[in-house]
């Protein structure tokens, strides 16, 4: 006698498929070199400030166009796959649009940049450790395979999606 597979279970297989398989593009992506567009060019950090060894822990390119556009092109190589298009979380993985998306509605200016220091923070600490729940990665490190200029590049364009 076999036991009838119930839809939930398939579900859940599909799933766990789904979120296997963007794993394993995500991994070849870094062990491809991750800080480049999809064609493997790195130049898309050319023209901005090289921020050296030390991490900063504020977003030093905020603001800065060239940022978002350098941004956008790693953002499309590396994290769309995943977070989808615009950062939607149209994806297995969640939205980033909604990372310090309060701050903007801060009006004292103070505690406004403490906010988004601490959105800074929370993106950087993401990005570079990954997420882990439950013994399961979700989201690999990139510690080591993104450089500052580019984490902040990213950020960056993050901050600017979702507001139209």
């Amino acid at each position: 006698m076999t036991r009838p597979v119930f839809p939930h279970v398939r579900l859940v297989a599909a799933t766990a498929f789904a979120i296997a398989a963007a794993l394993s593009a995500l991994q070849t992506a870094q062990a491809a070199g991750a800080a480049s567009d999809a064609s493997g060019n790195t130049s898309v950090l050319a023209d901005l400030p090289a921020l050296g060894a030390a991490w900063r822990t504020e977003n030093p390119y905020r603001g800065d166009a060239r940022a978002v556009l350098a941004g956008e092109v790693l953002y499309r190589a590396n994290c769309q796959r995943c977070h989808g298009e615009e950062a939607s979380g149209r994806g297995p993985a969640p939205t980033l649009q909604l990372i310090g998306r309060f701050c903007r509605r801060v009006g004292d200016a103070g505690l406004k940049r403490r906010c988004l220091a601490d959105a800074d923070e929370h993106f950087r600490r993401s990005v570079l450790k990954g997420k882990v729940l439950l013994g399961v990665e979700h989201m690999p490190p990139w510690e080591g395979i993104l450089p500052q200029e580019a984490v902040w590049a990213l950020r960056s364009y993050v901050e600017t999606r979702g507001r139209k």
